[in-house]
């Protein structure tokens, strides 16, 4: 792929840092802080990022068990966010090529229907089973994780952007 004007080559990402960073999003979302229905969903902003920084490592199968991880945790309907999760990330790996060449900016506006499908399914679904309506404020939802976009990208890129060791036969 050819890297867009004035971007740095970036660093091999260690797997181990993908896992961890997984990890403690699906930890902050089993926070038992009293789930608000305005609160971003932190796993589903970093099954997007990495779908489209690396789709090769984290793809739908690791949407799927992630989903069912929560839905074991909230106590929903079994396959809700499995669901949502897996519908997200397929959507994520199919524009990942068009989205890297837009700004990080532009990049959030391009993901905020991505969250809004995610979430619509994940309503549905609750409502087709019987649930109450979680009210108007659960819209808020989908704008406050495109406006993450910018800060988790800056945050998961740094590992990748540190200088490698100088050596004076390396061109890079």
């Amino acid at each position: 792929m050819i890297m867009p004007r004035g971007e740095p080559l970036l660093m091999p990402v260690n797997p181990l840092f993908i896992v961890a960073s997984l990890a403690a999003g699906l930890a902050v979302n089993m926070l038992p802080l009293g789930r608000v229905v305005w609160t971003p969903d932190v796993l589903m902003l970093l099954l997007v990022f990495w779908g489209v920084h690396q789709p090769l490592r984290i793809g739908m199968g690791v949407a799927f068990v992630l989903g069912l991880c929560m839905d074991v945790s909230q106590s929903a309907l079994l396959g809700q966010h499995a669901l949502s999760y897996t519908v997200l990330s397929f959507a994520a790996i199919a524009i990942h090529r068009r989205l890297l060449w837009f700004s990080v900016p532009s990049q959030s506006l391009q993901v905020l229907p991505l969250f809004v499908l995610a979430h619509a399914i994940e309503l549905l679904l609750r409502m087709a089973s019987g649930g109450i309506f979680p009210g108007m404020w659960s819209f808020l939802a989908p704008l406050l994780e495109a406006m993450l976009w910018p800060l988790a990208s800056w945050v998961l890129l740094a590992p990748q952007r540190r200088p490698p060791d100088r050596d004076q036969n390396r061109p890079l």
